[in-house]
């Protein structure tokens, strides 16, 4: 087990040397610095577990040692003890006052100091091991959200998180009077993939294709896995002719590449386009509707095209 780490504040060369002697005698590791600014920059630089502190120092007092400590984000958690030959209530006060910790009276017990450095260094331990299960709280919770919004098998956003950003899209557009475009893309034969090189070789071309459509679209655009073999792209701030460019480009990426697991298999998509112009698209449900009667269209027109709505 590792040792407990003392900082020593004490300018008294008799007293420090005693004190640290002390210490080590129960099994602490002691750093023994002699005047106060140099709290700050040892605190820092190794890591310690209590800081002894005295109230009397050559260059600044221990009072305002401990309040600067205390103010400190990566200090301020560090026990206090602070070391004193005033007894006076109002001594104490001030020291507490200050942000100590413990206050102890000189001349001291061995046992006795021996006792306060050991609380201290466990509650020092208690508060470590909650910052560290908060952290991990904090970083499960992060997780979890992201879980909760992100399609596991892609890594891009799931139906329900996109189905929230395009309301907000939809009504951000509808406001401002400006352009919003949707595009629908479906595996062409996807079921053929399946069947023949199975659903490990299927899921792999999911994977792949969410890559090149993500590097054919803008970083403000939104692409989601609207399942299945099914994606959506939305495309804010842009009409339904400017869209015509990204989608040609998912278009011509998905037929140049050479999907891992599937052999020869050519892979292809069709594509669905609309925008917020068309005729009775009047919310978020219909602009989604009005992409997936286009996709209908460029199936049934052969596949491995786009098709805008007219």
């Amino acid at each position: 087990m590792a040792k407990a780490r003392i900082l020593l504040v004490e300018d008294s060369r008799t007293q420090g040397a005693e004190t640290k002697e002390i210490l080590e005698k129960y099994g602490y590791d002691v750093t023994w610095i002699h005047d106060g600014m140099s709290v700050f920059r040892r605190a820092k630089e190794k890591s310690c577990d209590v800081i002894i502190l005295d109230s009397v120092l050559p260059d600044i007092n221990g009072i305002e040692v401990s309040r600067w400590l205390k103010l400190d984000q990566e200090t301020k958690g560090i026990p206090i003890i602070m070391l004193t030959v005033k007894g006076a209530v109002a001594d104490k006060v001030q020291g507490y006052e200050s942000g100590a910790d413990d206050y102890f009276v000189k001349p001291y017990d061995a046992m006795e100091l021996n006792a306060r450095v050991y609380a201290a260094v466990r509650t020092k331990a208690l508060r470590d091991e909650l910052i560290h299960a908060n952290d991990e709280l904090k970083d499960m919770l992060a997780r979890a959200e992201i879980m909760a919004i992100t399609d596991p098998l892609t890594g891009l956003f799931n139906r329900r998180r996109f189905e929230s950003l395009l309301d907000l899209e939809f009504k951000k557009a509808a406001r401002y009077a400006s352009p919003l475009s949707c595009m629908m893309i479906d595996i062409d034969h996807f079921k053929s993939v399946n069947d023949t090189y199975g659903h490990a070789a299927g899921d792999s071309v999911l994977k792949d294709l969410a890559l090149i459509i993500q590097r054919c679209i803008r970083e403000v655009d939104t692409a989601c896995r609207w399942g299945g073999e099914e994606f959506v792209v939305l495309t804010p701030m842009t009409t339904r002719k400017s869209a015509l460019q990204p989608a040609g480009k998912i278009l011509r990426c998905v037929s140049d590449y050479v999907f891992a697991n599937v052999g020869d298999h050519k892979i292809t998509v069709s594509i669905g386009l609309a925008d917020i112009s068309e005729q009775n698209i009047d919310d978020a449900g219909g602009l989604i509707r009005a992409a997936d009667l286009a996709l209908y269209e460029a199936k049934r027109n052969g596949r491995n095209r786009i098709e805008p709505t007219t």
